[in-house]
Order: structure tokens, then sequence, then C-alpha cells
């Protein structure tokens, strides 16, 4: 499922200045992100990538090259100086960690990305998994982010995400997966792939 999470319009994010940084781990949720990144840019968006710790995976590497081909940029580094990621950008995206992430929080360069996450004033939209959480158990802190969009199904941590907004993509799960996991997804309204769990408060 992780190779086909969707974009979508974010109330938060007006056209007039619709820059996006999408931060993105070394392993699947870093993925995610650079096809977040890639649809983000598909619908008007402007995405910017930090990728510090790129996979070998040829998989991957083509998400990569798939992204600077559609001029994506790339930061070498992430500012340390919160307030220059707030004044640049409108949101951020947290493709850090996600549901595979055992104790690579506390692994550079994933820790000192965490840390600056942890003080921006932007939205954060967090993919899967918000970066830093116990899948099961929660956050044990980790980021705080404004929106999560659990992927195929929320996981068991999304009972404590306490946000402004919840979306699951997960429309085209296979039924074989559904009736194992004992999942009942929500009804997805005419063509959406995401539904939204929580309205906006």
């Amino acid at each position: 499922p992780w190779s086909s999470p969707q974009a979508f319009p974010l109330p938060s994010l007006p056209r007039k200045q619709p820059t996006v940084l999408v931060v993105c781990g070394p392993a699947q949720n870093g993925a995610i992100g650079l096809v977040c990144a890639r649809h983000l840019r598909i619908f008007d968006y402007e995405p910017t990538i930090f990728y510090p710790k790129r996979s070998p995976d040829p998989l991957y590497r083509d998400f990569t090259t798939q992204c600077e081909k559609m001029d994506i940029p790339f930061l070498s580094y992430l500012p340390t100086e919160v307030q220059l990621i707030n004044d640049a950008y409108n949101a951020v995206v947290d493709a850090v960690l996600g549901a595979e992430a055992e104790a690579g929080e506390g692994r550079e360069p994933c820790a000192a990305i965490l840390a600056t996450l942890k003080h921006i004033r932007i939205p954060i939209v967090s993919l899967d998994v918000p970066s830093g959480w116990d899948v099961e158990a929660g956050s044990s802190g980790g980021i705080s982010p404004d929106v999560l969009v659990s992927l195929s199904a929320p996981k068991q941590c999304a009972r404590s995400f306490l946000g402004r907004q919840h979306f699951v993509a997960g429309r085209f799960l296979p039924y074989d997966v559904q009736k194992k996991f004992e999942l009942n997804p929500p009804e997805y309204p005419g063509t959406e792939c995401v539904v939204a769990l929580r309205a906006p408060r």
C-alpha cells in the first residue's frame, strides 16, 4: 500500500503560498514521503524535500529520480533555526520514521530532525505513524502533528492522536487483508482515495 499514498488539499495551505517541506527518513516511510511530494507537485503545491540518508533500494532511488525530474528541490541540510522553517513553509510532512521504526529516533540523522520538528509552529502532517511514537503505545516524547494520515488502516497508536484532523488512505486494501486483520474500512465517497475520520476542529 505504501507505493500509492494520495495527496489532498489542506485547509491550512492557501494556494497563494502552497509551500510544503517533506522530511523523509531512510526507510519505508521516507519512500512514502517521496511519493507524497510527487503527488503534491502534481496538485500544484510547491514541495521541498529533505532526505539526508538515502536508501540504496532501487525502488526508493526511482522515487528520488522522479522527484528530481519534476524539479522538486532537495535541501542539503535542515535548518536548526526553526524560525527559518516557519517562515519558508506553510506545512511540514513528517515521513521520517513511521510504523516500522524501532529505536530509530535515537539515531542520527533522525534524532536531530525530531528535535527540530518538535519546536516548529507551522502544521505538521504525519504519514501513518507520527515520528517518535510507538506504533502501539502511542506518543512517548515524539512530535505532536496537527494532521495524521493513516495508510491502509489506523494503527493502535492513532487512539492517542489529539490533532485537528485524521485521514485514512486505504481504499484499495485487498479484501483478504481486510478479513485477516478484521478491519472495518470506512465508506469512501465517490472516487476519493482518502476519507476523514475526524472533522476539522
